[in-house]
């Protein structure tokens, strides 16, 4: 059955394939993303998620031409990276404006047309690292913790009208991230820790799961009538790094993870 999809930041990446690939399918796409873009494939409406005005109109835009929304993919998305002690205030802020607040935003426009057509899908994208600190990442880790917080919340109270949410938590994708990171002022007592970590984090980047991947997962995803709060994709390496968490000691678990991110 053909479903009006709506995907945020699509102007690359991910969001771009996603699109692309949902369109070729037969889907009605739209695509939103700060940066003007032209695609053959899919609908784009220039839209920046942080500003919540522009997401109003995008979603007017949609509705008045398809009366419907069928799926909201939220991946418009940044990463961070520096030490907790060196991270500027205005830094934070910008990663949650668009990591959380925009994806409420998001969220918040479209649910009441899923009410009234009592269904609706949203899938909030997150990452594996959400789910434990990792160095040089944490606000990144924190930014995206609070969208699985609130993607848990959500779904108690959107039950009654059917509208499903998830949060798909991704590991290392092979894509641009690394030209996008906000990246802190690297003072000189973690200048050499950091370099180390750094690096190491960009080759596991570079030897991700594609972005054709993601697509076809969630595409098995929306066939689905009922969706758990949490799914999980990517190599097995970082998959594993969620149970191991919950079960090991703490200290046992920084051990590891010490190691992983070649710190040890």
């Amino acid at each position: 059955m053909n479903k009006v999809i709506l995907i945020t930041g699509t102007s690359a990446g991910i969001g771009l394939t996603l699109a692309e690939y949902f369109a070729k399918k037969g889907h009605t796409v739209y695509g939103l993303s700060r940066k003007p873009l032209e695609n053959t494939l899919f609908q784009t409406i220039p839209t920046d998620i942080t500003n919540n005005d522009q997401v109003q109109t995008a979603i007017k835009t949609v509705l008045g031409k398809e009366s419907r929304i069928d799926v909201l993919i939220n991946n418009a998305g940044m990463g961070m990276v520096g030490a907790i002690e060196d991270s500027q205030k205005e830094e934070i802020q910008r990663l949650f404006d668009l990591n959380l607040i925009g994806t409420v935003q998001m969220i918040s426009s479209v649910l009441p047309s899923m009410r009234n057509q009592s269904k609706g899908q949203i899938i909030n994208i997150s990452s594996i690292g959400s789910e434990m600190g990792l160095p040089f990442r944490g606000f990144y880790s924190a930014s995206k913790a609070a969208v699985d917080r609130i993607t848990e919340a959500i779904r108690y109270e959107v039950y009654p009208w059917h509208i499903e949410v998830c949060t798909l938590h991704l590991g290392d994708i092979k894509t641009n991230i690394k030209d996008s990171r906000v990246r802190s002022q690297i003072s000189q007592p973690y200048e050499t820790v950091f370099n180390k970590v750094y690096g190491l984090m960009n080759s596991h980047v570079d030897q991700g799961s594609t972005t054709m991947e993601v697509a076809q997962y969630i595409e098995t995803l929306l066939t689905k009538e009922k969706w758990k709060a949490h799914y999980y994709f990517g190599k097995f390496g970082q998959k594993i790094g969620v149970p191991l968490k919950w079960i090991l000691p703490q200290n046992l678990y920084e051990k590891l993870m010490r190691k992983y991110n070649n710190l040890a």
